[in-house]
């Protein structure tokens, strides 16, 4: 889990999941990890894994679900980072739907994964080292009104 006192936090290259021009390509996500982790995770729940929908253009992010008696849990795993996320719903973007992480979250962890918690998702932008973002990204942020660290990660921009 990334620490909560937010010292140091920053958003990396590939945060928004897009560059400008020029920039060179975004980091990508290594899915095997997550889908590993997806299956333990179903397993330690004695649940099953649900629906998953890889990313597409303009999504930047994948998604998942674990399914068990409790019903269905939506995981979210950045396309340009290693970092998880878990929410209510599924949906195309996301600014404060986010729910803390459940139990088993810890395989996603174990798989080397960042696992995210609400209140990291929930800060302000404000709060965080925002200094790799560049203007065209900040124009994005802007128009989209999005002011916190999980609605400029999982988002999907057009």
């Amino acid at each position: 889990m990334i620490d909560e006192a937010g010292t140091g936090f920053a958003l990396p290259r590939g945060a928004t999941g897009f560059l400008p021009d020029g920039d060179g390509p975004l980091p990508v996500s290594d899915p095997r990890p997550f889908r590993t982790a997806l299956y333990a995770a179903a397993r330690a729940v004695g649940g099953r894994v649900g629906e998953i929908e890889d990313q597409e253009y303009p999504r930047t992010f994948h998604t998942a679900s674990v399914v068990d008696r409790a019903g269905e849990s939506v995981v979210l795993y950045h396309a340009h980072l290693p970092w998880i996320a878990f929410a209510e719903e599924r949906r195309n973007w996301y600014a404060r739907e986010f729910l803390p992480p459940p139990p088993w979250a810890s395989a996603f962890a174990s798989a080397g994964l960042t696992v995210l918690t609400r209140e990291r998702l929930d800060t302000p932008l404000s709060a965080v080292d925002t200094s790799t973002l560049s203007k065209s990204e900040w124009r994005h942020i802007r128009d989209y009104g999005i002011t916190t660290v999980g609605g400029v990660l999982f988002n999907a921009w057009d």
